[in-house]
C-alpha cells in the first residue's frame, strides 16, 4: 500500500507541475512575451514550488531529456556541407573568442571573490559559462570547494540568460521587433504531425539510442549533443528529416523549461542574499562581456549582432537554439559557436584549472609555513 500510495503521489506531483507549465505557456503566449513556452513554464513552475506545499510540483530528468532530444533534433537539422565549410573558415575566431569569455569569466570571480571573501575556487567554477557538469564533477574531485554554491551561480546563471537574453534580443539595443516572422515560416506552416511519419521514427530511435550511449561514455550534454550529431549524420547521408509543428517545438520548450523551473532552489543556501547579489552580479557582468565580444565578431565578420551574441551568449547550447529559432537567426552559425565552447571547456578547461588550483595551493602552504 505504501509503495501504491507513493507511486499515486508522485503522478499527482507531475501532473501539477504539467498543469503549471500549460498555464505559464499559455500566459505568456498572451501576453507576447518572448520564447513563451520555455520561460512561461519555467516561471511559473518555480513560482508554484513555492506556493503549494500539500503537493511539491515533480519533473522527471527524462521529461527534460526528451525536450533535450527534440531540440537536439532541430539544431541537427540546420546542419549541412556549407556548415562544416564554415567551421573552418570560423575556427581562429571560435578559439580567440571563446578564449576571451572564458578570461572574462576569471576576472569576474577575481573581483567577486576579492570584494566578497568568499574563496575564489568555489567562485570561479561557480562562473565557468556553459559548464554546469563539467564544473560539478570536477569541483567533487578539488578539496574546499562549496558545490552547493557553484550548483546554485552556475544554475542561476542559465536561468538569468534564459531570462534576459530574449529582452536583450527584442530590445531596441538590436534594432529586432518582437513582431518578427516565426522561422522558417513557410516549412513550418506546412509542416504536420502526419507528415512526420515514417522518416521521424527512425530519427526517433537512433537519436534516443545515441544519447543514452553517450550517458553511458559519460560524454557532456549527452541528451543534446548525442541526438544532435545522430541527426547531422543521418540528414547529410541522403536521409531526409521532416520538419517539426510548432506544436512539437512548443512542447520541447515547455519540458524544458518545467525542469529549470525545478532546479533552482536559493532556500537551501547559506548567506543566502550575500550569493544571490553576487550570481546576479556576475551573471550580469559576463553578459555585458558577451555583447562587447559580440560586437567584435560582427566586426569580424559580416553577420547581424543579434546571430553574434547568441553565438557568444554564456547559456547553454539547447536554449540558445531555441532562441536563435524563434528569432529566425543563423541556427547553424549559434550552434557552431555554442558546440565549440561546449567541447572546448569539457577538454580545455578542467585541467587548466587543476593546475591554477594546485598552484594557489602550494602559495598558501608556502605562506603558512612562512
Amino acid at each position: 500500500m505504501k509503495d501504491q500510495h507513493w507511486f499515486h503521489m508522485k503522478w499527482v506531483q507531475i501532473l501539477l507541475s504539467v498543469v503549471l507549465a500549460v498555464i505559464g505557456g499559455f500566459l505568456f503566449q498572451w501576453i507576447h512575451c518572448p520564447i513563451p513556452w520555455l520561460l512561461g513554464p519555467m516561471i511559473v513552475v518555480f513560482a508554484g514550488s513555492r506556493l503549494f506545499t500539500a503537493v511539491k510540483p515533480y519533473w522527471p530528468g527524462p521529461m527534460r531529456d526528451t525536450g533535450m532530444i527534440i531540440v537536439a533534433y532541430l539544431l541537427g537539422l540546420s546542419f549541412t556541407l556549407d556548415t562544416f565549410r564554415l567551421i573552418g573558415k570560423q575556427l581562429p575566431s571560435m578559439i580567440l573568442l571563446t578564449v576571451l569569455l572564458l578570461i572574462c569569466s576569471y576576472l569576474i570571480a577575481w573581483l567577486v571573490a576579492k570584494f566578497s571573501g568568499l574563496d575564489f575556487p568555489t567562485i570561479l567554477m561557480g562562473s565557468i559559462p556553459g559548464g554546469l557538469n563539467q564544473m560539478i564533477a570536477l569541483a567533487e574531485e578539488i578539496k574546499g570547494v562549496d558545490l552547493t554554491v557553484i550548483t546554485f551561480m552556475q544554475i542561476s546563471r542559465i536561468i538569468m540568460i534564459i531570462f534576459f537574453v530574449p529582452l536583450l534580443i527584442f530590445s531596441p539595443l538590436f534594432g529586432t521587433s518582437l513582431q518578427h516572422s516565426p522561422p522558417g515560416a513557410e516549412s513550418a506552416a506546412a509542416a504536420s504531425w502526419g507528415g512526420l511519419f515514417p522518416h521521424i521514427l527512425v530519427y526517433a530511435v537512433v537519436c534516443t539510442g545515441c544519447a543514452l550511449l553517450w550517458k553511458k561514455i559519460k560524454f557532456p550534454t549527452a541528451f543534446l549533443l548525442g541526438p544532435m550529431f545522430a541527426t547531422i549524420v543521418l540528414h547529410l547521408s541522403g536521409f531526409s528529416g521532416p520538419a517539426l509543428p510548432p506544436s512539437l517545438v512548443s512542447i520541447s520548450q515547455l519540458l524544458i523549461g518545467g525542469y529549470l523551473g525545478l532546479i533552482l532552489q536559493p532556500e537551501k543556501l547559506k548567506n543566502k542574499f550575500k550569493i544571490i547579489v553576487l550570481a546576479l552580479m556576475s551573471g550580469i557582468a559576463l553578459l555585458v562581456c558577451s555583447v562587447v565580444l559580440s560586437l567584435i565578431l560582427t566586426g569580424l565578420h559580416t553577420i547581424p549582432l543579434s546571430t553574434s551574441f547568441l553565438s557568444l551568449s554564456p547559456g547553454a547550447m539547447d536554449q540558445m537554439g531555441i532562441i536563435a529559432k524563434e528569432l529566425d537567426a543563423d541556427l547553424s552559425f549559434v550552434t557552431c559557436y555554442q558546440l565549440f565552447r561546449t567541447l572546448f571547456i569539457f577538454l580545455v578547461v578542467p585541467p587548466v584549472l587543476k593546475v591554477i588550483f594546485k598552484g594557489m595551493l602550494r602559495r598558501r602552504a608556502a605562506e603558512m609555513a612562512s
